[in-house]
C-alpha cells in the first residue's frame, strides 16, 4: 500500500510539470536586431563613489634626530654644570695646611669663649628625684661651696625641670675633668649617699659609683626578694656596716637597686659578698670569707 501511494505521488507530480512547461511561451531568439532596439533601456542608478581612504604619507626621520639632538645637546649642557660643580667642591674638599686649620680653630675657640656660641657639653644637667627634694634644700650650702670654690664652677637648681644644672664661667675654658668630678659629685648625692661621702669623688681620683640590681644576680620575686634583701641589710643594718667597714666602701640599699662607691678593688670585693649574700648564702660563711678576702689585700698592699 505504501509503494503505490507513493507511486501515485510521483505521476502527479509528472502531470502537473507537463502541463505547466505547455502553458509557457515560446523563447524569443536574441539574434534580431529590431528586438534589441525595442527593449526599454534598463535605468542604472549612479553607484555612490566610494570614500576615498587618506593617503598614507611616510615620515621622514630626519624631524625625529633633530629633536634627539637637541636633547642631547640639553644633556650634555647639563653635564658640563655638573662638572663645573664637582670641580667647585673638589676645590673646597682640599686638604688644607696645618696652619690654616689651627687658625680655623683658634677662631672656633674664640666664639665659643665670647658666647657667640653655646655648647651642650659644657652645661651639665643631673636630675633629682622626689624623694631627696627636701634633704637637698636642708644640705645645699654643703653641695655648693666645694662646687664653686675647689673646682671653681657655677651651680644651680632648676625647678622647672627639677635638674641640678652645672657649667663653667664664660670668661673662663671649660675644664671637662671638673664637670665629670662635680657631676658625679651631685649624682652621688641624688642616689642617697651622704654629702660627705660624696666629696670623695671630688677630692680622689680613683674612686668610683657602681649600680646594680638584685634581678641581675638571680631572678627572685616577692618573699623570696625581699629575704634577699633582709640578708643584705641584716638586722638594724649590721651586715651592712661591717662590709663596709671591711672593704672600705659605702653602700645604699634602695629597694630592688644597689649602688656602692669607692675604689676599684674595693668594689670588686663588696661586689662579691652581696652576690653571694644575694644567692643565698648565710651571714656566718659571708663573714668568714670577708676576713680571709680582706687579710689577703693587706698583705698585698
Amino acid at each position: 500500500m505504501v509503494s503505490k501511494v507513493k507511486k501515485t505521488k510521483k505521476q502527479q507530480k509528472k502531470k502537473v510539470e507537463d502541463v505547466e512547461m505547455e502553458d509557457l511561451p515560446d523563447l524569443v531568439p536574441l539574434e534580431d536586431e529590431d528586438l534589441v532596439t525595442e527593449l526599454p533601456e534598463l535605468d542604472v542608478a549612479e553607484e555612490p563613489e566610494a570614500e576615498q581612504e587618506p593617503e598614507m604619507t611616510v615620515v621622514s626621520r630626519k624631524k625625529g634626530k633633530r629633536k634627539a639632538n637637541k636633547s642631547l645637546d640639553v644633556i650634555m649642557e647639563d653635564g658640563e654644570e655638573e662638572e663645573t660643580e664637582v670641580q667647585k667642591t673638589s676645590e673646597k674638599d682640599e686638604p688644607m695646611d696645618q696652619e690654616a686649620f689651627d687658625k680655623k680653630q683658634e677662631e672656633k675657640l674664640k666664639k665659643k669663649r665670647e658666647g657667640k656660641m653655646t655648647v651642650e657639653t659644657d652645661v651639665r644637667r643631673v636630675p633629682i628625684p622626689r624623694h631627696r627634694y627636701s634633704r637637698l634644700k636642708s644640705e645645699w650650702n654643703k653641695i655648693v661651696e666645694p662646687i664653686v670654690q675647689q673646682l671653681k664652677l657655677q651651680v644651680r637648681f632648676n625647678l622647672k625641670t627639677r635638674k641640678v644644672e652645672i657649667r663653667a664661667p664664660k670668661n673662663q675654658t671649660p675644664n671637662l675633668t671638673f664637670l665629670q668630678k662635680a657631676e658625679d659629685f651631685v649624682h652621688a648625692f641624688a642616689l642617697g649617699f651622704d654629702v660627705q661621702d660624696a666629696i670623695a669623688l671630688i677630692r680622689l681620683d680613683h674612686i668610683f659609683l657602681e649600680s646594680f640590681e638584685v634581678q641581675d644576680v638571680k631572678p627572685l620575686y616577692g618573699e623570696h626578694l625581699s629575704r634577699a634583701i633582709g640578708r643584705i641589710a641584716g638586722k638594724d643594718g649590721r651586715t651592712k656596716h661591717t662590709i663596709e667597714n671591711v672593704t672600705r666602701t659605702r653602700i645604699v640599699l634602695q629597694d630592688q637597686k644597689i649602688h656602692t662607691m669607692g675604689s676599684f678593688q674595693n668594689l670588686r670585693l663588696a661586689r662579691h659578698t652581696l652576690c653571694s649574700l644575694i644567692l643565698g648564702r648565710p651571714p656566718s660563711k659571708v663573714y668568714g670569707n670577708l676576713r680571709n678576702l680582706s687579710s689577703r689585700m693587706a698583705d698585698r698592699l
